[in-house]
């Protein structure tokens, strides 16, 4: 084995901020849909993370790329790598 075989995988997401109100911290939820082992319908699952957004660059309703990394706190093990997609308006604003 070569050292530029050795890198290691690193798990990434795609998904929702649905909070972005703590300090330096968005929760994210990521959607993944797949067939029921025994039934077959389609069943959608989702699963909430929380990842660290130093610059603060996620906004409420944002559609965002995150990346596993190395425990930051009791929750937070991904840490945000880009913003694909702004949101139009704020998820729940009245206009």
């Amino acid at each position: 084995m070569s050292a530029a075989n050795d890198k290691a995988v690193v798990k990434e997401r795609i998904g929702e901020v649905i909070s972005a109100k703590m300090d330096k911290t968005i929760v994210v939820r990521v959607e993944r849909r797949f067939p029921h082992p025994q039934f077959k319908k389609i069943v959608r699952f989702r699963k909430k993370f929380y990842a660290h957004d130093g610059d603060k660059k996620a906004k409420l309703g944002d559609t965002v790329r995150i990346a596993e990394c190395r425990p930051l706190s009791k929750l937070k093990r991904w840490k945000l790598v880009e913003v694909l997609a702004q949101a139009e308006t704020p998820v729940g604003a009245n206009v």
